[in-house]
């Protein structure tokens, strides 16, 4: 069985990529997927939990990674109430990207080749 192969050229970006990149590219998303993909945790264990982090910035990307059906929120009612956010199916397909991203990082990326301070 021969597979399709998708031609571009060598200097042509894939939108695909490129859509993938600026998403999980934005500061927080792809931490707070990560962090996700131990299980589904509350709003103020993922602020423990990825640390450096504003309620405000924590609630915003929480929002747009819902609204992109990576991750699902459940309100528990209380007393008290309680909010939970866990990965979504979608959102767990992206557990084995993480985790090779981790693994180059550790391998790849010392605390002082990042840009700009950020540990990684």
């Amino acid at each position: 069985m021969v597979s399709e192969q998708v031609e571009h050229s060598a200097r042509t970006c894939d939108g695909a990529l490129a859509r993938a990149f600026g998403f999980l590219g934005k500061r927080w998303n792809g931490i707070l997927l990560a962090t996700l993909s131990y299980g589904p945790t509350g709003f103020s264990d993922l602020r423990r939990n990825v640390g450096g982090i504003s309620d405000s910035v924590l609630s915003d990307r929480l929002s747009e990674l819902s609204r992109a059906g990576l991750v699902s929120r459940t309100v528990h009612e209380g007393p008290p109430v309680a909010v939970v956010y866990e990965l979504t199916g979608a959102g767990q397909a992206l557990t084995p990207a993480l985790q090779e991203l981790t693994t180059w990082a550790r391998a790849n990326l010392t605390d002082e080749r990042c840009q700009g301070g950020d540990r990684v």
